[in-house]
């Protein structure tokens, strides 16, 4: 969820958007929602999804009304499902609403940690609520949540200038932990000049 992250699709030119993606950002402003994922976020998420294989699992935390699901959800294989949970019950009520004639994805209310046990993912996309590590919480056990192979990411990083990564002067920790994990393949990748995305593969066995 990226502050004011909303108001940036109306600037966007007409058509540079999904039309599901516009239907999430249409419930976003309906709500008074300004916590959508950037756009240029909104992008990679759509590329990652078109990458998993059909009978694919995609994982999502913070659903929102659901603008990050909806750039996944055009780009995603019908065999591939996609599960997302928000624990706003209007937020959720509204993705769900978005979604309605899109069979392979699923909207949940409730807590992040809910969606872990519907788990492993083949990509899981951290974009609130707890597991992420970034604000001070308790990772989750990448074994535990992600296939061989599978990838997750965080978003919302200014991008990373130094090493090791701080953010107001102190260690970054949460994006530290997934940039040194030992079974985890991981970079940064900035997408916008102020808006960077760790993504990480979960490779058995590794040893950085």
């Amino acid at each position: 969820m990226s502050q004011g992250g909303t108001a940036m699709y109306a600037r966007l030119p007409d058509g540079h958007v999904p039309p599901l993606v516009a239907r999430a950002v249409a419930a976003a402003n309906d709500l008074g929602f300004e916590l959508s994922v950037h756009p240029a976020t909104g992008r990679l998420l759509q590329s990652l999804a078109g990458g998993v294989q059909p009978g694919g699992l995609i994982g999502e935390t913070g659903t929102g009304t659901g603008v990050g699901l909806a750039w996944m959800a055009s780009s995603a294989h019908p065999g591939v499902r996609l599960l997302s949970i928000e624990i706003d019950a209007d937020r959720a009520a509204a993705a769900q609403t978005v979604f309605v004639d899109t069979p392979n994805v699923t909207v949940l209310c409730g807590d992040a940690r809910e969606l872990y046990e519907h788990g492993p993912f083949h990509l899981l996309v951290f974009d609130g609520g707890w597991g992420s590590a970034k604000a001070g919480d308790a990772p989750v056990g990448v074994a535990e949540v992600l296939v061989d192979g599978g990838l997750l990411t965080v978003d919302d990083f200014s991008p990373m200038t130094t090493w090791p990564p701080r953010f107001h002067g102190e260690l970054d920790r949460g994006r530290h932990y997934w940039l040194t994990h030992p079974e985890m393949l991981a970079t940064e990748i900035a997408v916008a000049p102020d808006m960077a995305v760790v993504i990480a593969r979960r490779t058995a066995g590794l040893q950085n």
